[in-house]
């Protein structure tokens, strides 16, 4: 059930309105131009939910491609990528015979009167009038450097010092045309980008074909595009809502290799070349920003805004999603109207963040969550298997919600990322909102290394019920990593499960837990 606010020519990221407005926002009829050279006062000539359309006083009004091309474009963009911002419209504004190219602008600035803006112009006096090839790619470019400056609820884009001007966009045209069925757009782009060279960072670098292509084709297409945004709104430093600053080259590979899910140095290198510099960069990243090379696997719950599947949207694959980490897929606290599941996949909902209060199971695509009194009141999820016993089974040691004494550090694990490391006797480490769907016997792994040997236990709700202990072997190194187990009896329920160092002397990497 949603939710346009009432009209608002100038606003900064106000708060949305606790119960659904039917009412579809109204855009200013006219609109005069603040920035840059800019001092048109444009008129709004078209308007729906997702867009509205200006053209200044020379663009023919017989143009009309503009109101359905840029709202696709706008509508895959937010079901891709989630919100951006409360003002659920793009302006997008055309001039003709003035102001060649074009810029964007986000809710993040008041130059644009907060708003999310595509302003385009045209030397000629003909423009626009093809609806084809440069028309299309000229707005679907600037789109893209929204999502760049703009998503995920944080602004600025870490990597354009990297990328420039184009080289994001060129991978953004080609996916966007693809998700919108427009297959000849598509393949007329790739065609136009696959030769396509440039200075930087090396002579004739092939950013397209040696780079981003093989990334998306590779490695989950939209998918790996998205992803990359929010491992840098869930580890990247930011100041307030901006982003604090700029990627290194180590670091921007680094982010691309967690969002593929394997290591791209070897792509990068092959693409770039690798400076001894870029090796320094990169291992410092895999310190600083400790995530694992993990394919996170198929989107397997998408959640949206709007009844019916509507709005902005947000496709997860099993995990644990806190309120921040859904804010990092770019889902707004309280604002999951609808949802579909995968099969073979469950949801569970709860009106707490950390995955507290009530809860609602769906194991289905639900287009209205209103009948279940469920509008807009999920603040964490977990998204798992149907009949396993926990999100994706396999939960990362350093995903914890509590702790005493660890830190984490660098692994050479399969998979990579951090492990949990600096463990000493009586330290512990809290898993919040842990599932078992059926009471019974639970096989629990372990994956550890030590010089020395210690040992574990496993409780749940803080200590109120301790399900065993686990002897942890020798290894031969703190990097030297073996797998221990041991089967536990737990009544179904979800938990707070806590692992509890009983002797210390160990690494810890990751746990699974399995129904038998």
């Amino acid at each position: 059930m949603k939710k346009l606010l009432p009209a608002s020519l100038s606003f900064v990221l106000p708060l949305l309105a606790s119960t659904p407005v039917w009412a579809q926002q109204t855009a200013p009829a006219t609109w005069t131009e603040h920035w840059f050279e800019h001092n048109q006062t444009v008129s709004r000539v078209y308007q729906d939910n997702d867009v509205a359309v200006y053209f200044d006083s020379a663009v023919d009004r017989s143009i009309t491609w503009p109101n359905s091309f840029v709202g696709s474009v706008w509508r895959y963009t937010r079901r891709t990528y989630g919100h951006f911002g409360t003002d659920s419209q793009l302006y997008a504004i055309f001039h003709t015979a003035k102001y060649s190219g074009g810029h964007p602008s986000t809710y993040f600035d008041a130059s644009h009167d907060y708003r999310n803006v595509i302003d385009v112009g045209s030397s000629s006096t003909t423009a626009w009038t093809s609806g084809t090839g440069n028309d299309l790619d000229i707005v679907t470019h600037e789109v893209a450097h929204v999502v760049e400056g703009a998503s995920k609820g944080v602004h600025n884009s870490p990597a354009f010092g990297l990328w420039g001007d184009s080289k994001w966009a060129e991978i953004f045209i080609y996916d966007v045309y693809l998700g919108l069925g427009r297959t000849s757009d598509a393949n007329r782009w790739y065609n136009l980008m696959v030769n396509g060279t440039d200075s930087f960072p090396r002579a004739n670098t092939h950013w397209f074909r040696d780079w981003f292509y093989p990334i998306y084709n590779n490695y989950g297409g939209a998918t790996v595009l998205n992803r990359y945004f929010v491992l840098l709104a869930q580890y990247l430093p930011k100041n307030g809502s901006n982003y604090a600053r700029n990627l290194n080259w180590g670091e921007f590979i680094h982010f691309w290799s967690g969002a593929a899910g394997v290591n791209l140095k070897t792509l990068a290198t092959s693409a770039f070349g690798w400076p001894a510099e870029w090796e320094t960069q990169f291992a410092q990243a895999q310190r600083d920003f400790p995530f694992t090379y993990a394919n996170p696997g198929p989107s397997a719950v998408s959640v949206f805004q709007d009844q019916n599947h509507g709005g902005y949207g947000a496709a997860l694959p099993v995990g644990r999603y806190t309120l921040s980490a859904l804010n990092a897929w770019g889902v707004r606290n309280d604002d999951i109207t609808s949802l579909k599941v995968a099969s073979g996949y469950q949801v569970t909902l709860y009106a707490d963040d950390n995955f507290g209060g009530a809860s609602l199971i769906k194991t289905a695509d639900d287009a209205s969550l209103v009948d279940d009194g469920w509008n807009d009141a999920v603040s964490s999820l977990v998204v798992s298997s149907t009949g396993t016993s926990n999100p994706g089974t396999l939960i990362q040691a350093e995903a914890y919600s509590g702790m005493s004494g660890v830190s984490t550090e660098a692994t050479t694990d399969s998979g990579g990322g951090s492990n949990v490391g600096y463990i000493e006797t009586a330290d512990w480490m809290a898993y919040n909102g842990i599932q078992f769907p059926s009471s019974g016997a639970y096989k629990v792994e372990y994956r550890v290394a030590s010089p020395s040997g210690g040992s574990l236990s496993l409780d749940l709700n803080a200590g109120a019920t301790v399900l065993g202990t686990v002897s942890i072997p020798a290894t031969g190194g703190w990097q030297t990593w073996t797998t221990v187990s041991h089967t536990v009896n737990v009544t179904a329920g979800t938990y707070n499960v806590g692992i509890y160092a009983q002797a210390g002397g160990w690494n810890f990497n990751w746990f699974r837990i399995t129904k038998l």
